[in-house]
């Protein structure tokens, strides 16, 4: 059955996506977004607004099913530096989201939280949701400020929340200018032949998950009806940054000169998630292992796409 979404965050690298598995699907949506690159211009209702215009966003909100909220302002580089503006932007707007859905009517939302930075340094590997959450970046302690603002919602008023603790993505159309999505950006700087900078020794272990794989524990969750839940969308394989670029370095038959910089304190050292749960829940599995991913964003970068 078509649902009706509205998508907040519907223009970025993850909403793009999104919103066309859902036109796919036959689903009806609307975007809400301060500008729009990629319209499907016939097919997608379009409000162009700030996430902070509360009468933009209530009016956003009339005749929907279902909002995908992916908005977010910061990265966790960015959110230490100015705590204050990552509050009053993400969590404070966040929360006006909330209160506007009751204000209408609507119930469900589907949030995209963050797996990378909620739990903090890991006790156990891999993280299920469990796992005690000791953020170490503002970033990570307004996502899960947020988890907790929906829960309490759920209680007191009957929002129903999926919550997904994401690792990190990569795939086409996500940016890379070196502030987040490290794949993208260390195959773009092999392409162009320059040096690759990364922090630290190059042990620091991430979780990837190349970007489709994401897209279909979203539609997994809108087609199953699933109403409440956090969920860890993420591979549940872990790989160091050094991991990576011998990888993208075989990808691209070449080597790459790797510049090593001063370790930054708010990178967690270790995340892998655990996401069982997700594939009992939702009967989702990831069918992209980080060789296929990266082959397919290197071809995709390599064709001269940004």
């Amino acid at each position: 059955m078509a649902v009706r979404v509205l998508v907040l965050g519907g223009t970025g690298f993850i909403g793009s996506h999104i919103v066309d598995a859902l036109l796919t699907s036959g689903h009806h949506v609307r975007v809400l977004g301060r500008s729009f690159q990629d319209r499907h211009f016939s097919l997608v209702e379009y409000i162009q607004a700030d996430f902070g215009n509360s009468i933009a966003v209530t009016r956003a909100l009339e005749g929907i099913d279902l909002v995908i909220h992916l908005v977010s302002s910061t990265i966790p580089s960015s959110s230490n530096l100015d705590p204050v503006t990552d509050i009053q932007v993400n969590l404070i707007n966040s929360i006006k989201l909330f209160n506007s859905m009751r204000e209408v009517g609507v119930k469900r939302i589907i949030y995209y939280s963050s797996g990378g930075t909620v739990y903090g340094n890991p006790i156990n590997i891999p993280m299920t949701e469990n796992h005690p959450t000791h953020p170490i970046s503002s970033y990570g302690i307004t996502k899960l400020a947020i988890e907790h603002h929906l829960f309490m919602n759920q209680q007191l008023y009957g929002l129903q929340p999926v919550i997904f603790r994401l690792s990190n993505p990569y795939g086409p159309k996500q940016g890379h200018l070196g502030s987040q999505g490290v794949i993208g950006t260390f195959i773009k700087q092999i392409i162009n032949g320059e040096n690759i900078k990364i922090w630290g020794d190059g042990s620091i272990m991430r979780d990837y998950i190349y970007i489709s794989d994401v897209v279909s524990a979203c539609m997994r969750t809108i087609d199953l009806n699933i109403t409440t839940g956090t969920f860890n969308i993420g591979s549940g394989l872990g790989y160091s940054l050094i991991d990576i670029i011998k990888e993208i370095e075989s990808c691209a038959a070449t080597k790459a000169e790797v510049i090593f910089d001063k370790k930054r304190d708010f990178d967690v050292k270790k995340v892998v998630l655990d996401n069982t749960l997700a594939k009992n829940s939702l009967n989702w599995f990831p069918k992209y292992s980080l060789r296929q991913g990266i082959r397919l964003h290197y071809e995709w970068l390599s064709k001269g796409n940004i």
